[in-house]
């Protein structure tokens, strides 16, 4: 503590002055809060809604969730690019500006208070103060400024001494952080929002149209140019960079509202292998690629290893492992007719196309995916009910629309890998596809063994499933063969006999003929072929399977018979199915089967199923025999120069929040003077104030008293 000499101060109304002036400063200081949180709030809402909203997605993808009408209300409010919207990126311009010019105007000031101890202040205006005292010291006025100095360094106060004629006045500040928080909090937010605008799109933005770079809107990425590529030394980006196993890539993709723009990196990235480890109940547990960085500066190489929530960082570029796609896995298919006993073998690689005729119908076939593990639901009804289904795919839950037997279980499943399955788009003529997902194994469902082939006509519609039941040799021939023979006239014909036959009493030869009429008939309209005749049902009727048999009745039966003669048709059908079974197994050079227990569960599952084949949108099946498969890794690789700031800000934002909210500022003011009439006691006046009147100020200013002065009575 310094004492210095100055002029006695003439302002009587120092404290009112000062109060005044502070309660002009905290409404200002209340005003500017009150529309930062207020733009900060509409901020962390868009925010919400960037997040809820899956961004930069195809706008079809919109369509389908939201309809019509408000995806495109949405989009023109920018919700699907919220983070480059132009009223985002205002909100964050329009912050940063103003905390900046708020931080300019305060800091002269408040830096000119850290400096300020107001020893100025007269010793009148200590009594209009909340917190005041009067006591003695009994020492001389000198041992008394001595003494008080002395406590007020051992106790942490900042204080200066002002020598007047007739005393001395003691200005004495605590707690100035507080002060500081406010800077730091406040330049916190402007770090922020400035690391937001930094590593948006922003920048790249201003690069395009600097440079004269457009954005890519075609299908076909090769066809992009250098007026689609973004130099290396773009300061700032995000993209995807996608790398199969065995190759390397130096582009990444960076995602724009109405397309893509191509960013080239200092450096090729080659991936070794790619790394996936799973849990016993085929959850994934480890995605991770080995990769080698090539410089395309000196030719230098560098190894690395990419994990989930481990990146890796090179020439200010840092990689993040994404996610993982097939990389051209190689298969083997076989092309199996529904109609025919013809099955084509076929070969290609995922992401391949080739064309293919079937029924005299061509087809462009597109091999889009292979999924080594699928991690399904099962368990029986009433066992645990906990599981999960981690790839998003169940395919025995509940669908919205179904083939019939393909998807009918809505109790929550055990998690368990049912083997690979892979994917392809059937395009007719016209141009329109439809996509197709098959699984290699058998699955158990509901008790059968079933194989499951899956169809949807657009992405987001889920998979709708036909169920196949298995054979004795646990394959699908036996009910292709079954659905083959059902589709030739005279096989058809053939089970008629056979069966009508076989059922037939022997003493009523006339019944036999009937029977086989009413077989074939029923056989006819099972198989779809009924439509062929002249005398076809009107337009809208069902192409075959149960329905066309329900069709029938309602159309030939009166409403009381209906009932009876549908369990007499079911009847016949099951027997000239069986029938027809037979002649299948024998094309198949297998025995006849017999009537037994496993043959009935076979029938039954086979003729839901045959019903439900009537409405397969394809002629051919296509069933995976082999494959090589390939990995793939998608990475994030990002330029952020803003990420130091926001780290920066972050810390700050802590440092400014604790400051404001836990330390106290308070100032102290002591007027030491001769005591009238006693020699050596020198009379005290004390006063305290604090920037919030908070319960215990009152306790520490009466612990000050207590350890300063002795109060007068």
């Amino acid at each position: 503590m310094s004492p210095e000499s100055s002029s006695r101060p003439t302002a009587r109304t120092a404290p009112r002055a000062a109060a005044r002036a502070a309660l002009d400063d905290a409404m200002e200081l209340l005003a500017s809060m009150r529309f930062a949180i207020a733009l900060l709030t509409v901020l962390c809402i868009a925010s919400v809604i960037g997040t809820v909203v899956q961004q930069r997605q195809p706008m079809t993808n919109y369509v389908n969730q939201f309809g019509p009408f408000w995806s495109e209300l949405f989009g023109k409010l920018d919700l699907y690019t919220v983070y480059s919207a132009w009223w985002f990126l205002l909100m964050l311009g329009f912050l940063v500006v103003s905390t900046s010019l708020c931080i300019a105007r305060h800091t002269p000031r408040i830096m000119r208070d850290l400096k300020t101890f107001k020893e100025t202040m007269r010793e009148q205006s200590i009594q209009s103060f909340r917190h005041k005292a009067l006591g003695y010291l009994h020492m001389n006025p000198e041992a008394a400024l001595s003494q008080v100095n002395a406590w007020l360094s051992a106790e942490g106060w900042k204080a200066r001494a002002q020598v007047r004629h007739g005393g001395v006045m003691i200005g004495a500040r605590k707690g100035s952080a507080h002060k500081i928080g406010y800077l730091a909090a406040h330049s916190a937010i402007v770090l922020i929002c400035l690391g937001g605008l930094f590593d948006g799109d922003l920048v790249v933005r201003a690069i395009m149209w600097a440079q004269g770079k457009q954005i890519y809107q075609g299908g076909d990425l090769n066809q992009m140019t250098e007026v689609n590529r973004l130099s290396p030394g773009n300061p700032s980006f995000r993209g995807n960079l996608y790398v199969p196993e065995g190759s390397r890539s130096s582009t990444a993709l960076l995602s724009m509202p109405s397309g893509v723009v191509v960013q080239d990196l200092p450096f090729d990235v080659e991936l070794k292998k790619f790394i996936v480890e799973y849990y016993a109940t085929g959850m994934p547990k480890l995605f991770a690629s080995d990769i080698v960085l090539h410089d395309r500066r000196d030719g230098s190489t560098t190894t690395a290893t990419v994990k989930v929530n481990e990146p890796v960082t090179y020439r200010g570029v840092t990689l993040y492992q994404s996610s993982f796609e097939d990389g051209g896995s190689a298969l083997k298919l076989r092309l199996r007719s529904l109609q025919a006993a013809h099955d084509t073998p076929l070969e290609g690689r995922v992401n391949g196309t080739t064309t293919l005729t079937a029924e005299g119908e061509a087809f462009g076939l597109e091999l889009t995916g292979l999924r080594v593990i699928n991690v399904e639901n099962f368990a029986d009804n009433g066992q645990d009910k906990a599981g999960t289904d981690v790839r998003k795919v169940d395919l025995v839950g509940r669908l919205e629309q179904h083939l019939g037997s393909g998807a009918n279980v809505s109790d929550k499943k055990t998690l368990r890998n049912v083997g690979p399955s892979f994917s392809y788009k059937l395009r007719d003529a016209s141009g329109q596809a439809r996509e197709y997902n098959n699984y290699m194994l058998p699955l158990d469902l509901d008790g059968h063994r079933v194989f499951l082939l899956g169809v949807r006509d657009t992405l987001a519609d889920n998979f709708r499933y036909l169920r196949v039941p298995v054979d004795s040799k646990d394959s699908i021939d036996g009910w292709l063969a079954l659905r083959r023979v059902l589709a030739d006239p005279a096989q058809r014909l053939l089970a008629a006999k056979q069966y009508a036959l076989a059922a037939s009493p022997q003493d009523k030869p006339a019944m036999q003929a009937q029977l086989e009429a009413t077989a074939l008939r029923t056989l006819t309209l099972f198989a779809g072929a009924e439509g062929l005749k002249a005398d076809a049902p009107a337009q809208g009727a069902a192409l075959g399977g149960l329905p066309a048999l329900s069709q029938f009745i309602e159309r030939e039966v009166p409403e009381a018979e209906r009932a009876r003669v549908s369990e007499v048709l079911l009847r016949i059908l099951n027997g000239s199915l069986f029938e027809l079974h037979k002649q299948a197994e024998e094309q198949l050079g297998r025995p006849r089967p017999e009537p037994s227990e496993t043959t009935q569960a076979f029938m039954t599952q086979a003729v839901l199923s045959l019903s439900d084949a009537m409405f397969y949108p394809a002629p051919i099946i296509a069933q995976l025999d082999d494959f090589q498969q390939v990995q793939a890794s998608v990475f994030q690789v990002t330029r952020a120069p803003g990420q130091t700031l926001v780290y920066l800000g972050a810390v700050l934002l802590i440092v400014g929040v604790f400051a404001m909210l836990y330390v106290k500022e308070r100032r102290l003011w002591l007027w030491l003077e001769a005591a009238p009439g006693r020699s050596e006691q020198t009379r005290v006046r004390m006063a305290l104030s604090s920037n919030r009147d908070t319960p215990d100020l009152p306790v520490e200013f009466e612990a000050l008293k207590q350890r300063l002065l002795h109060e007068e009575a």
